[in-house]
Formats: C-alpha cells, sequence, structure tokens
C-alpha cells in the first residue's frame, strides 16, 4: 500500500519543558531548618585584604619561628594566604632583614609571580613588599644571587605602571621612585637602557622617568662611567618619543646634564 504524503499532516504535539524545580535561597546557602539533619559546611567568601602600609607595619612576635613557614605561605594556592605571608616578608625585609636575606631571591620572585597575577589585589600589595625589599637592602640586590630577580622585578614594575588600574599604576611607580633612592643610580641606568626601545611607548615612557632621576643622582664621573656619548644619544631618541611623559623626562636628563652634553659634542667633532 502506498504511504501517504505527510505535507499535510498536522504537526506534532510538543511536549511542553518541564518546570525546574525551586531552590530556596536557605538551600543555596546551605542553610538547614531541620533540627535533627547536621548542617552543611558553610561557603566561605574571602576576606577584604587589607593595604597596610610600611610605617603601619610591626615586628613579628616570634620571627625565627616565622620564617621557616614563609614560603610555604607565600606559595600557597589561597590568595589571601599569600597576600598575608607577602605582609610578613614585609615585615622581615623591615624589622628582621638578617633571616630574610638568605632567601631574598626566592622571596622576589614570589613577588615577580604575584604581580603577573590578574587579581589586582594581589598585584598591589606584591608591589607595596619590593618597595620594602628595596628600602631594606638597596645594593646588596646587586649581588649575582638576587641580579636576575630584582631583573625581572624591573620589567613588572615598568609594566605595571604602565597599565590603567589606577591604584596598581601608583603603587608600582612609588616603587620605581624607591628603587632609585635606595640602589645606586649607575647599575639601575644599565638595567634601564634597554627599556628605552620598549615596543610599549607607555613602558618606555616609564623606562625614561627612571632614567631621568638616576641621571640626577649622577655625578660627572658616574656618568663616564656609564658613557656621554651612549647617555646622550639615548636622550635625543627619547626627546623625539610618541609620548609627552618620555619627551619630558628626556629634556629633563638634558637640562641635567648640558655640561656633559657640550663636551659629547666638543669629543664627536
Amino acid at each position: 500500500m502506498a504511504l501517504r504524503s505527510l505535507d499535510n499532516a498536522l504537526p506534532l504535539t510538543q511536549e511542553r519543558p518541564k518546570k525546574q524545580a525551586k531552590v530556596s535561597v536557605a538551600a543555596k546557602l546551605n542553610v538547614v531548618n531541620d533540627e535533627n539533619v547536621a548542617p552543611l559546611p558553610a561557603v566561605t567568601i574571602p576576606e577584604a585584604v587589607d593595604y597596610i602600609s610600611s610605617d603601619d607595619l610591626q615586628p613579628l612576635a616570634d620571627p625565627d619561628l616565622k620564617i621557616q613557614s614563609l614560603m610555604e605561605g607565600l606559595e600557597s594556592k589561597d590568595w589571601v594566604k599569600v597576600c598575608e605571608s607577602l605582609n610578613d616578608a614585609r615585615r622581615f625585609a623591615l624589622f628582621h632583614s638578617d633571616l630574610l636575606l638568605p632567601i631574598s631571591d626566592k622571596v622576589m620572585l614570589v613577588q615577580v609571580k604575584a604581580m603577573k597575577n590578574p587579581r589586582s589585589a594581589l598585584c598591589k600589595i606584591a608591589i607595596m613588599a619590593t618597595s620594602d625589599i628595596f628600602k631594606s637592602y638597596g645594593d646588596k640586590l646587586l649581588d649575582d644571587t638576587n641580579s636576575d630577580a630584582l631583573d625581572q622585578m624591573l620589567l613588572q614594575l615598568l609594566l605595571k605602571a604602565s597599565q590603567d588600574k589606577k591604584f596598581v599604576c601608583e603603587e608600582a611607580e612609588k616603587a620605581l621612585k624607591i628603587m632609585v633612592d635606595f640602589i645606586a643610580p649607575l647599575p639601575i641606568l644599565q638595567k634601564l637602557r634597554v627599556y628605552c626601545t620598549h615596543a610599549n611607548p607607555r613602558v618606555r615612557a616609564k623606562a625614561a622617568v627612571t632614567l631621568s632621576r638616576c641621571v640626577s643622582k649622577m655625578e660627572l664621573e658616574g656618568m663616564k662611567e656609564f658613557g656621554l656619548v651612549p647617555l646622550i644619544q639615548m636622550t635625543a631618541k627619547l626627546t623625539n618619543d610618541k609620548l609627552p611623559e618620555a619627551r619630558e623626562a628626556a629634556r629633563s636628563m638634558t637640562s641635567l646634564s648640558t655640561i656633559d652634553a657640550l663636551a659629547v659634542v666638543k669629543i664627536v667633532s
């Protein structure tokens, strides 16, 4: 028997979607009203992280014991715990610096990792810890043990100072200024020179500002040791940079080393 065409057939009745069971607010919050049933564990929400200024930090009660678990806290998967441990690292740097120095390179690398974290609160506290490290150790950070960590830290500070999040940006700029204040300018100048040609114009601008601060602290002999010709060439290139901040910093360096510029002109000619 021939099959009848289905073109004129009525459409099949669609099943009505089943209603989803409503979940009460109490259930979502794991609240149990039955007194005979043990309550489920409450969902923990991380507390707000405090940004403690260096002046408000206090010495640790038992630093010799605390130092043994510091790295464990810094490497925790819990970001709030890492923030707490970074604040402890700041306390060690400011009040118990001899205990922290042997592991300072490891602590600095953790700070670099935290600065790369997309969580802004963690990033800011890591930058605050960087400032305290600069204050406490100064030129000791130039030792071979810490040099690589310092290079990575410098890059991250320039990157964070160049981003749009104001409270992170301002903290990074503050840390760069503290770095120049507490570490000899010549080594910092040598580390910064590579960032004058960075692809990111904001990074170039922040590097130029930091360079200007370094040059302002240097005597003529220090500039000669760096190289007068490279210094003037670097300054001249930044004078034509894309961003006004870099150009202004370059002009500031030029005014600071006018006598040296004249000396270079004589050497070149």
